[in-house]
Parts: structure tokens; C-alpha cells; sequence
């Protein structure tokens, strides 16, 4: 089990610098959509996300709450801690069950298209005044795949608001382009380990509230973050990553890409499969 809070998800400024990128907004074009509605697609291209999208009934929810409960206390107990559990797709067959659940893919096939690649899966747990933010940043300066196509849902596993630490977005920044960004690799109370400075100059900051069960979906190069959690209750988020299958991927990265939808005619994606151990 990987304990690592930040090598197996952030490759360094040094590895990323080698790579061309296209690290421009590519918008949402399908004309037919058959889950999200012209206008959710029309409001992503616009606004850079979509929010309050309900998958998992309350039942559904808390089975996989309590699946996460018992997971972050294997973490915990092998050293790990609550942001730790990254690229969980690979070792846990039941994040693998969510990433590729077909409820999720099929809003996501709405703006990326039928070939579609479900890569990334990571816990971020904020735990009740564990005093740790997520600074404003872009998802696209820290991933090395190419062009900026990539998105994430944010499946809140725990009710997510203001209080407790939900994202907030900067709506319509992912038309700024990759911003500038300084590194904060010595800043214990960030998770990441890089900041966008005077984000807030750039739009007005909107909180992103989720009841348990819903997601919300934004692009890689949408303004982002959390503040800290100073309250008395968890606040658990599983994000889980997906780009079309044209897509490429440095680093090695590739490996982690499972085909949920489409063709992969380049075959660049590992596609592995369903891991057995739950």
C-alpha cells in the first residue's frame, strides 16, 4: 500500500518541463447528448463545471461510506494518512466499481465524447480540524497528458458545505489558460504543492456544496481549491479522473487508464483490468 501523500499523484516541475503540452480549453461539442441537457453542456463550456448532480441514492452512499471508513483505517493503521489513498482504481476493486460506474460515465461521455478513458481516483479526506487547504491551482499544471481534455467528478462521500471545507471554483477561469503558479512543496498546511496567486482577483470564488451521493464535474483547467476544515465534521471527496481516449499521456501515466466507453484504437491506454482485492 502506497502511504505517500504526494509522489504516486504530483510528478515534479523537472519531469512536466520535458514534456509539450497543449494546455488550452478544448469545449464540450456533443450535439446529442443523452444524459446532461444542452444546457448543462452549454453551462460547463461557459462556467468550467457542472454542480449538484445526484449518482448514488442514500443507500448506495453509505455502503460505500462505510467502505471508505474501513479502507482510511487500514491506511491509518499501515501509516498512512486521510490523502493518501491515490490511484485507488488499481488496487481496490470497489473504487474500481465506482470510476467506471456507468451513471457517472454516461454525463461524462456527454462532454468528452464515446471513447472515453477513466484514469485517476483519489480520496481527499479532510478530517474535523485537521487544518489543511487546498491552495487555488489548476489540475492541468500537475497532470502530463495532452491536449487539456481531462476532467474530474467530485463524488462527495460525505455531505460537503461551507462548513466542513466544500471546493470552491473560480467560474469561467479555465478560458485564462494555464496560469503562472508558485511552488509551496514547504507549506505543511497545503495538501498540494502548488499556488496560484491572487486567484481571486481573477473571478468571483463560488462554494460548491454537495449533499452525500452527488458530484460535481469540472475541467482541468479550472480554478480551484478548499479552505480548511475547522469544523467538528469529516469531509470526505473521491475524485475520479476521465479524458478522451486521443489523449496522451507521459510519465508512465497511461497505465492507469481503463477504457469505460468507446475504442482506444492506438491502444496508448493500458487498460487494466478489475483489481481482485476489494
Amino acid at each position: 500500500m502506497n502511504t505517500s501523500t504526494t509522489p504516486n499523484f504530483i510528478p515534479s516541475t523537472d519531469e512536466l518541463s520535458t514534456l509539450e503540452r497543449d494546455l488550452r480549453f478544448h469545449p464540450a461539442t456533443t450535439e446529442q447528448p443523452t444524459t446532461l441537457t444542452p444546457e448543462q453542456i452549454s453551462a460547463f463550456n461557459r462556467d468550467g463545471y457542472l454542480a449538484g448532480i445526484r449518482i448514488f441514492d442514500e443507500e448506495e452512499i453509505i455502503s460505500i461510506r462505510r467502505y471508505f471508513d474501513e479502507l482510511l483505517a487500514r491506511t491509518l493503521a499501515a501509516g498512512g494518512d486521510s490523502y493518501s489513498i491515490s490511484t485507488a482504481h488499481l488496487r481496490y476493486g470497489r473504487v474500481y466499481d465506482i470510476l467506471t460506474d456507468a451513471r457517472i460515465v454516461a454525463r461524462i461521455k456527454d462532454l468528452l465524447g464515446e471513447n472515453l478513458i477513466a484514469w485517476g481516483s483519489h480520496f481527499f479526506c479532510k478530517m474535523p480540524g485537521d487544518g489543511k487547504r487546498v491552495s487555488w491551482h489548476q489540475d492541468a499544471s500537475y497532470w502530463p497528458l495532452t491536449p487539456s481534455m481531462a476532467m474530474t467528478a467530485w463524488l462527495a462521500i460525505d455531505a460537503a458545505t461551507s462548513e466542513n471545507a466544500c471546493m470552491r471554483y473560480i467560474p469561467g477561469s479555465h478560458h485564462l489558460g494555464h496560469l503562472t503558479y508558485t511552488l509551496s512543496e514547504n507549506d505543511e498546511g497545503n495538501v498540494l504543492n502548488q499556488t496560484v496567486l491572487g486567484a481571486e482577483t481573477l473571478g468571483e470564488p463560488v462554494n460548491v456544496e454537495l449533499r452525500a451521493g452527488e458530484i460535481s464535474i469540472h475541467s482541468d483547467l479550472l480554478l480551484h481549491g478548499s479552505e480548511a476544515n475547522q469544523s467538528s465534521k469529516r469531509r470526505c471527496g473521491l475524485t475520479l479522473r476521465y479524458c478522451p481516449a486521443i489523449v496522451r499521456a507521459g510519465l508512465g501515466w497511461n497505465a492507469k487508464g481503463i477504457v469505460v466507453s468507446g475504442r482506444d484504437e492506438s491502444g496508448h491506454w493500458a487498460n487494466p483490468p478489475r483489481p481482485e482485492i476489494e
